[in-house]
């Protein structure tokens, strides 16, 4: 009969005791901590991302607005204006910031081939600056589709759906 006593008294100690709380507390938060962690770093990679992919399609445009208007041609019913526009140039601005494409892209895996440039001409604006371009004012459409180089893609998530996308437009300026 004492010994069931002793083993009653000792699991009543052992309820009481608080020592160890913190320890089985934090084990338990842990995985909640991680998922919230890798959730905000996740988050601020793909706006980063998401800000270099819209800056840069900006800066592609506002390059190809700058280009003479010699470059353009905007007499043809469906003018394309490739012939004389540096595509590569205005792509590699797009991806790296210099003309050249001299440079590491501002997007891991972006390439070329993921910008398109496309050229359209309004013809009812054929004053002032636009006075002297036959068919009238030419104006340049940058856009893109990359996809999102994420951080959890390398913890085995699959990530390849992901798309980060933008546009930008200019009128060519000439200048």
């Amino acid at each position: 009969q004492a010994l069931p006593d002793r083993m009653i008294a000792r699991l009543r100690h052992l309820l009481r005791d608080r020592r160890g709380v913190a320890s089985v507390e934090f084990a338990l938060m842990t995985p909640i901590i991680f998922a919230l962690m890798f959730t905000a770093f996740e988050g601020g990679h793909y706006l980063w991302t998401e800000h270099k992919v819209i800056k840069g399609v900006r800066q592609g445009a506002r390059y190809a607005a700058r280009l003479p208007f010699a470059s353009y041609d905007c007499s043809t019913t469906t003018p394309t204006g490739t012939t004389a526009i540096p595509l590569d140039n205005i792509k590699n601005v797009v991806r790296t910031g210099i003309p050249s494409g001299q440079a590491f892209p501002k997007v891991k895996g972006w390439t070329n081939g993921d910008i398109t440039i496309t050229v359209s001409c309004n013809s009812s604006f054929d004053k002032g600056l636009y006075s002297n371009t036959t068919g009238g004012a030419p104006r340049v459409l940058v856009s893109t589709v990359v996809t999102y180089p994420a951080i959890l893609g390398l913890l085995g998530f699959d990530t390849s759906n992901v798309k980060v996308r933008a546009q930008a437009q200019a009128a060519v300026a000439g200048v």
